[in-house]
């Protein structure tokens, strides 16, 4: 069967893959490995035989295809949040990136290690491959060709070493912090709900207004006023049910739909009168709801106000859901392919409504191969531009970082002219799976052999100091991000998410995308801070 594996790799890729999914899907007391496990069922088959390989491409064309989509998902909230917290949030990423570089200082003293095994290990416990790549390119082009080969063992076996625990570690210390400063997801999801674009759970009620004092007051003051995150649907006044707009004015005796959280709607209630059991959603007879899909690609990008909808249609936008999570509907809202949007609307323009949008599952479920095509190129020439910093430093942001800048740029501009440069959501998450999937059995299979090499050698010692550098920088970012720089625990669980299988069990624990964001923040920032980093560790240790 082994000879079956080295005749054909891609049966080895997705024999690994398919038990990886399988293994991660595997929970015990609540925890599992998640795809993580790929990398481990890769490290198991590559450490069978030397000669069980699969293609260095398919590991550039995984970590691409990851990167890119996270980028074009995760832009607008990228930029956003620098406008906030930008200075603070650069600063402390910097300082835990030397915070990792000072440990593995300390680690090569303690132990003895010479200048490229503790390099090794820093790129593998940081799961850096460009930071590895760019120590062994420096070697190849300053030392002669035998010196170069044992400079380059001891890299390679460094970092094959530290790299499963620099992936183990931060999911050990994720799960030992969490229980220790007592986390509760729920509630920073909904402390950041109004900062992230992460949805929220929204209901509708009808509210019967009682309140005297509010008799001809407009919905637009009331909204200003108490500061409501609300929309308004129809409102039933005088026996005659129509749409509600920000200049309907109330009148004792009014029922008016509205859409929000029930802590919302419990606000609103007690401020407008009483909750009515008298259901406008049930009489249908000339308005009806209806979820349309947008498939329109040149709305893709664009706010809702931008639209002119009321002028068009007599509609109301009432919420929007977005892979599994639901937001309400605000005139600065943008509109990403995929979005499905719950109409309430004349039952004669539902139909228009439907054609306006697309309203078509098939087209969302395909990829623009054009844009995406474009932007991955456009991504692969950043990252091949070489930046020299002096006559024996350089660096290239290479197929990890290329990609991602771009896809955060374009992510955040979402179309330029006619072209959509954003994923629908069902596309992204699929693109961003495969890629992952790739990546890590790539890494694993390869990784195998000298793996197991190294721990019949000295690589208990080697073991050790990678569980030493991987578990106190995380347990770093992790405490003194959240009690010192007070970041929100699921934002720094992204931030320690140096490999996308941490980034993956991350958003598996807080059942929400608010760890995408901490992880986008850091990635292009870690990704050029460590390579400079692995190689001023080199040179200043040999």
């Amino acid at each position: 069967m082994i000879e079956k594996f080295i005749e054909n790799p891609m049966l080895l890729l997705f024999i690994v893959a398919s038990l990886g999914y399988l293994l991660g899907s595997i929970k015990i007391k609540g925890i599992g490995l998640g795809v993580s496990a790929i990398l481990f069922v890769g490290l198991f088959f590559g450490s069978l035989n030397a000669n069980l390989q699969i293609p260095n491409t398919i590991f550039q064309l995984g970590i691409i295809l990851f990167v890119y989509s996270i980028g074009l998902s995760s832009g607008p909230a990228f930029f956003g949040s620098f406008k906030q917290n930008g200075l603070r949030d650069f600063l402390f990423i910097l300082g835990m990136l030397l915070l990792s570089g000072l440990i593995c200082v300390l680690v090569a003293y303690l132990f003895g290690f010479d200048a490229a095994t503790i390099t090794g290990l820093y790129a593998g416990s940081t799961t850096n491959t460009p930071a590895l790549a760019g120590v062994m390119d420096y070697v190849n082009n300053t030392y002669s060709e035998a010196e170069a080969l044992g400079f380059k063992e001891n890299l390679v076996i460094g970092y094959s070493i530290s790299y499963p625990m620099g992936v183990l570690g931060g999911i050990i210390i994720i799960i030992v912090m969490e229980r220790m400063l007592k986390i509760d997801y729920e509630f920073e999801k909904q402390k950041l709900r109004k900062d992230y674009p992460i949805g929220d759970d929204y209901t509708s009620r009808a509210i019967k207004v009682t309140n005297e004092n509010l008799e001809g007051e407009s919905l637009r003051d009331l909204w200003i006023t108490y500061d409501w995150n609300v929309v308004f649907g129809r409102i039933a006044s005088n026996e005659v049910i129509k749409l509600a707009n920000w200049d309907t004015e109330l009148k004792v005796g009014d029922i008016l739909m509205v859409v929000a959280t029930k802590k919302e709607i419990e606000k609103v209630a007690a401020i407008l009168g009483e909750v009515s059991s008298n259901n406008l959603t049930y009489d249908r007879s000339e308005f009806d709801a209806r979820r349309i899909f947008v498939s329109n690609h040149y709305l893709a990008g664009k706010t809702i106000s931008s639209l002119n909808i009321n002028e068009k249609f007599n509609c109301i936008i009432t919420r929007i859901r977005r892979g599994d999570s639901e937001m309400l509907a605000k005139a600065n809202t943008v509109l990403e392919l995929g979005d499905r949007i719950r109409f309430v609307a004349k039952r004669k323009d539902l139909k228009k409504l439907a054609k306006f949008f697309g309203d078509s599952y098939q087209k969302n479920s395909m990829v623009n191969l054009f844009s995406y095509g474009l932007g991955i190129g456009l991504g692969l020439l950043l990252g091949s531009i070489e930046l020299q910093l002096s006559d024996t430093v350089s660096f290239k942001l290479g197929n990890a970082g290329g990609p991602l800048i771009v896809g955060l740029i374009l992510g955040a501009l979402r179309r330029t002219g006619p072209i959509s440069w954003t994923l629908p959501y069902g596309a992204n998450i699929t693109l961003r799976q495969i890629g992952l999937i790739l990546l890590l059995a790539t890494i694993g299979v390869s990784s195998g052999s000298a793996f197991l090499q190294s721990l019949s050698d000295n690589g208990l010692i080697l073991f050790l100091a990678s569980v030493i550098i991987s578990l106190l920088t995380a347990l770093g970012v992790l405490f003194i991000g959240y009690k010192i720089v007070k970041i929100p625990f699921s934002i720094l669980m992204g931030i320690v998410s140096n490999q996308p299988a941490i980034l993956d069990f991350s958003i598996d624990r807080t059942k929400n995308q608010l760890p995408n964001f901490g992880y986008t923040k850091v990635f292009p920032i870690a990704l050029i801070v460590k390579i400079l980093i692995a190689q001023i560790l080199f040179l200043a240790l040999i």
